[in-house]
């Protein structure tokens, strides 16, 4: 099954939480907080919202660190997503 953003929004893939501290400590799945980079999976067409243009900026494959307290999360076929809009992309990491 596929995602098909609309308008501005983006579909990311969350990257994988760290599972040791730097100093080899194991971290309980309970303590691990979820990390705010994720890779792009599908990107809206952007258009007219609101009365104003958005032009998307970000394409699918870049990773990107995301405001964690504005996206939904979903879950399909058994994988946890992220919906969240372009204005809340902080960075694309290169």
């Amino acid at each position: 099954m596929n995602i098909k953003p609309l308008a501005d929004n983006v579909v990311l893939k969350l990257a994988e939480a760290e599972e040791t501290t730097k100093s080899g400590i194991v971290l309980a799945s309970t303590v691990k907080e979820k990390p705010q980079l994720a890779e792009i999976i599908a990107v809206g067409p952007g258009g007219i919202i609101n009365g104003n243009e958005v032009k998307m900026y970000v394409k699918v494959g870049e990773k990107v660190v995301f405001n964690k307290f504005s996206a939904t999360e979903i879950k399909l076929d058994g994988q946890e997503f992220l919906i969240i809009r372009q204005g809340d992309i902080l960075a694309v990491i290169e």
